[in-house]
């Protein structure tokens, strides 16, 4: 199996779309947006290993311009400052990310390949060596980076807080982000942990304006995690790979969706 094949299978999403396009504005009336995402943010960085589930939900764009809707369910481990790992299993995914401090390892256990990256032994750097390399963004991974605020703070121009609406019981902040290709609505837990608990995204200048819904759950900020949790064992049978360089996978249209991750 060729490299090229292995990045448009990564396209599908463990890998997912705009990725962390949570962000506040910069200005508004009363800055609370802008606070309570603050707020989040500074939790998540206060957290030295945690872990949480998530049902995804996504719509795809046939060629006939028809809109289909497709799932998978996550599941991440973080441990800073360098251990990530990420499950997503759905209707047309099954892969493992690994990083165990010293490399990246991406496994499709529906095609029976794996990649492995050497990379910078911090999470932040991993990710955005991958990133920058091989257009590889793997959904969610921006909460377990120190730089979340700063990065988000700089990028939507309006945003409004609805009020408190419950997801899933849980009462949250519910806040909208806007700018002229991407909305953003975020919920957010009100309570003493302020943690994400929904996100959507909506590509407003794409065919069908296609959405990205996340409901994010089973949160411990308590977790105990080994190194072999982050560790990936190479199964009998699976043949290892390449991953396509970030150059060529434009060239060849094959980044486009790749594109729409993390970032």
């Amino acid at each position: 199996m060729k490299a090229s094949r292995f990045l448009c299978v990564i396209s599908a999403l463990l890998v997912s779309m705009a990725m962390v396009s949570v962000a506040p504005a910069q200005q508004t009336a009363s800055m609370q947006p802008a606070k309570i995402v603050r707020q989040m943010c500074d939790y998540l960085k206060s957290l030295q290993q945690f872990s949480y589930r998530a049902e995804v939900t996504y719509d795809a764009v046939d060629a006939g311009g028809q809109k289909v809707q497709h799932t998978f369910d996550m599941e991440t481990s973080v441990r800073r400052p360098d251990r990530l790992r990420v499950n997503a299993a759905g209707d047309v995914i099954n892969k493992q990310f690994f990083f165990d401090g010293k490399s990246i390892t991406l496994y499709d256990k529906i095609s029976k390949v794996y990649a492995t990256l050497d990379v910078p032994p911090n999470i932040e750097a991993a990710l955005d060596k991958a990133q920058k390399d091989f257009n590889l963004r793997v959904a969610l991974t921006d909460l377990a980076s120190p730089k979340l605020y700063d990065y988000l703070s700089k990028n939507f121009p309006n945003s409004r807080d609805l009020g408190i609406d419950k997801v899933r019981g849980v009462s949250c902040h519910h806040l909208v982000f806007d700018r002229k290709d991407v909305q953003v609505q975020l919920w957010i837990d009100a309570g003493g942990k302020p943690l994400p608990q929904k996100v959507v995204i909506t590509e407003k200048n794409s065919p069908e304006s296609p959405q990205w819904t996340a409901l994010l759950n089973d949160w411990n900020v308590s977790s105990k995690f080994d190194d072999s949790l982050f560790a990936f064992v190479v199964p009998t049978g699976v043949q290892k790979i390449n991953f396509l360089p970030a150059q060529k996978a434009a060239a060849s249209g094959q980044g486009t969706e790749s594109a729409k991750t993390r970032r």
